[in-house]
């Protein structure tokens, strides 16, 4: 499990060093994606496969839609988003980028069920499989939208989901996670953190750095809410647990979720993540009471 690093002034070395910490620590999953870096996170996947002959990594990324729009509308197209031409692209690219002569999984970095009408984008993706480049095929779901991709998964053209879900953002389980259990499709669940919500460190005082994107996420009326929430939460948290292992321990008791992958850039991070996993499922009486906590949002000009 691993998630994006934020390119906002993060330590290159940390993060490698905390990448290292992540693989000797027994993490053998990595997702990233063109986008985080244009290649320069693809890039340090690259140089820790190398630098771990030995070990079995399972790499993923995500090709990034070609008019840069995140979240994907309803208006988007194919040809808007998913082109052939821009699909093999940007595999290569991604393959340039990581120097890796293949990636496990290849996703979408947004998804539209009504892109199932033209499927174009995955005749080529199958034809670049069927090369060699990669083995599986994913999508990575708009936030607080996992109903759209729900027919994706019906449709057989998938074999693996890239979901939010967390604490608070328990509505996959409504539709998408029955459906991937139904159909032997795999889920990713990102974003266990809310963000940062959920460990429990925002304040209604928080400031992000300019160019770091929770700047325009946190704006005045998420960052309040974020927090009331966080704070209505904070006291079901069993004494000697932090927020942020309550958070993940929840995402990973759930039996559809096949990975998590929780942000990191830090070696400290890294121990506390794997730690979580190693401690297995949060009592049934503490996931009864989180289950209060659901949260239902929908998109808006802000949410990306």
């Amino acid at each position: 499990m691993w998630g994006a690093v934020d390119w906002s002034g993060g330590d290159r070395d940390e993060t490698r060093a905390a990448l290292q910490r992540a693989v000797d620590l027994g993490c053998n999953f990595f997702d990233t994606a063109f986008a985080y870096g244009d290649g320069k996170s693809e890039a340090l996947l690259g140089e820790l496969c190398r630098a771990n002959p030995g070990r079995r990594l399972y790499t993923a990324t995500k090709i990034p839609p070609k008019n840069r729009r995140w979240p994907s509308r309803r208006e988007h197209t194919v040809d808007d988003c998913y082109p052939p031409d821009h699909v093999e692209a940007q595999v290569r690219l991604s393959l340039k980028s990581a120097g890796l002569p293949r990636f496990d999984l290849i996703q979408l970095h947004t998804w539209e069920d009504s892109w199932l009408g033209d499927r174009r984008w995955l005749a080529r993706l199958e034809e670049l499989r069927r090369q060699g480049l990669f083995d599986g095929i994913g999508i990575s779901i708009n936030r607080w939208e996992p109903w759209n991709g729900v027919e994706a998964v019906r449709a057989g053209v998938v074999d693996a989901v890239q979901v939010i879900y967390n604490v608070f953002d328990q509505n996959p389980e409504d539709q998408l996670f029955p459906t991937c259990a139904a159909h032997d499709v795999a889920v990713i669940a990102r974003v266990p953190f809310d963000e940062g919500t959920l460990t429990g460190t925002l304040t209604r005082d928080t400031r992000f750095p300019d160019g770091d994107w929770r700047a325009t996420y946190f704006v005045p009326e998420n960052l309040e809410s974020s927090v009331a929430h966080a704070e209505a939460l904070a006291p079901l948290c069993p004494a000697g647990m932090t927020m942020a292992e309550m958070a993940l321990r929840f995402v990973l008791g759930n039996d559809t979720v096949a990975t998590v992958i929780p942000g990191m850039r830090s070696r400290r991070h890294v121990e506390a993540n794997i730690a979580c996993s190693d401690a297995g499922a949060l009592p049934a009486a503490l996931v009864h009471a989180l289950r209060a906590h659901r949260w239902d949002r929908l998109p808006t000009a802000w949410s990306q």
